[in-house]
């Protein structure tokens, strides 16, 4: 006798309010475990602190949870030109931050959601261009980042700090 399949749990990605202390701890602690585990970030012990600490970005921005359920899969900033947490975006464009997947989560798709739903939310507030910094060695976004028609832009290139250079994207909305 085979067991039943497990029912898919629909994969929903929405803003998290500043007043979800839970949720948000639990967002910024999916951040700084993704980033610190897989040594995605040069400063780590700095930046790390800060990715962990995600209740300014829920009050501040708009902090991004992928959910299906219960299990968080992802999380990310979302901010547009003007926002402390925009560091890339000019005025017209909005940007993603600290997107981070469970690796539990890698190969669903989960990504790619919380992209287009950071997409979907710029365009419907009328902006032309969406943005994004990402580490050099996270190849795994790069590549997803191409496929969803983002474009490279090295002339945005930058670093925030000694030993930490970012590579850029944009999207045309």
């Amino acid at each position: 006798m085979t067991a039943a399949p497990a029912e898919r749990v629909a994969v929903r990605v929405r803003a998290v309010g500043s007043e979800e202390t839970a949720l948000v701890a639990r967002c910024g602690r999916l951040v700084a475990a993704v980033y610190g585990d897989e040594r995605l970030v040069a400063d780590e012990e700095g930046y790390l602190r800060v990715v962990a600490d995600a209740a300014p970005r829920a009050a501040e921005a708009v902090l991004l949870a992928a959910l299906a359920g219960p299990e968080l899969l992802a999380s990310a900033t979302y901010a547009t030109a003007g926002n402390r947490w925009a560091e890339l975006a000019r005025p017209g464009e909005a940007e993603m931050r600290m997107l981070a997947v469970a690796p539990a989560a890698r190969g669903r798709g989960v990504g790619r959601l919380v992209t287009q739903h950071c997409l979907d939310r710029a365009r419907d507030e009328g902006l032309t261009r969406f943005v994004l910094s990402s580490g050099p060695r996270m190849t795994g976004a790069h590549r997803m980042y191409e496929g969803m028609g983002f474009r490279r832009t090295p002339e945005r290139d930058w670093s925030p700090g000694p030993g930490i250079d970012l590579v850029t994207y944009a999207y045309e909305l």
